[in-house]
């Protein structure tokens, strides 16, 4: 059993750092990639230049995801669309029952788009923990991508000094 731990530990630290290493800070990221919110609207971050992009990789199942998305409410209230655009990305393996169930109790003041595929996630360099966030600059470019919770507090910080 203890073998079994550290051999899936091991595997989450590989899958950190290569991912990791996919995209580092200043890259430029996947812009282009198309994604259909589940309004029906077709968007990408390209449609966004010129403000900071938040994606967020998440998941109905993910309690790490649940506790951190009332601080990405307040933030992206806090600061606006002109500031921010959020795009929170339900993973491909989320039951869209679970995902609307969820949008009814807690309305997103963001764009919500079901990767059903996994092409998104697979894009932005395989994500499969949750939450993953990239944090964009008004360029598109990487500021940070954070593995595990985004705090209300640095998501602020990391926006307001977005270039």
């Amino acid at each position: 059993m203890k073998l079994a731990f550290k051999l899936a530990l091991a595997g989450v630290v590989v899958l950190g750092a290569a991912s990791f290493l996919y995209f580092g800070q200043g890259q430029t990221m996947p812009t282009e990639q198309p994604m259909t919110t589940l309004a029906g609207k077709q968007i990408k971050i390209a449609d966004f230049k010129g403000k900071a992009v938040l994606v967020n990789f998440w998941a109905t199942s993910c309690s790490g995801c649940m506790a951190e998305m009332p601080g990405l409410i307040k933030a992206q209230n806090d600061l606006g669309q002109a500031q921010l655009v959020t795009i929170a990305v339900a993973m491909s393996y989320d039951n869209p029952e679970y995902i609307q169930n969820y949008l009814k109790q807690v309305p997103l003041p963001f764009e919500v788009v079901h990767d059903q595929s996994g092409a998104i996630a697979k894009a932005f360099g395989e994500v499969q923990l949750t939450p993953t966030s990239f944090v964009l600059g008004k360029d598109g470019k990487l500021i940070k991508k954070i593995v595990g919770e985004l705090s209300e507090a640095e998501l602020v910080q990391l926006v307001r000094n977005a270039k």
